[in-house]
């Protein structure tokens, strides 16, 4: 991967959040992004609570945080820029996230071909050796996609 294409997956990173109106709302953040990789967390939210009884974030804000962090991993991993879609997602959940505590995710693109990104992700948090939920997810490139030499 290109200095250049690295550059601008740092510029497009915050947009997976703040350009994505159901991220936005859930409050979900910019970490990081690499080669093939992508971290984002989600600030325990009282509104996101799934459970009143215990305070527990609903799982679908969890699934909706994986789903944007493997998505972005996805872009990380094409060897060019362009816009994915989700072609499917599979979550496992291992326990309740901890209430008062961000959730964090953790995906890595360990496969791309010129049309598909094989994701695998997870949340925990604060202990990676105790993850909330697991993900494996597909990708596929759409529309234009740039070259690093196209990059200005």
């Amino acid at each position: 991967m290109s200095d250049k294409i690295l550059e601008r997956l740092w510029e497009m990173g915050p947009t997976f959040t703040t350009g994505t109106p159901h991220a936005e709302k859930l409050g979900i953040k910019f970490v990081a992004v690499d080669k093939g990789r992508a971290t984002m967390s989600l600030p325990y939210n009282k509104e996101l609570i799934g459970d009143i009884n215990t305070g527990v974030l609903h799982g679908g804000a969890v699934t909706t945080l994986l789903d944007q962090s493997s998505g972005l991993a996805a872009v990380a991993g094409f060897e060019t820029l362009g816009a994915t879609a989700t072609l499917s997602l599979r979550i496992d959940y291992m326990r309740s996230a901890t209430p008062e505590k961000t959730i964090i995710a953790q995906a890595h693109c360990y496969k791309a071909t010129k049309h598909v990104a094989f994701i695998r992700a997870f949340a925990h948090d604060g202990d990676e050796t105790d993850p909330i939920a697991t993900a494996q997810a597909c990708f596929m490139a759409t529309g234009p996609r740039l070259k690093a030499e196209d990059i200005k």
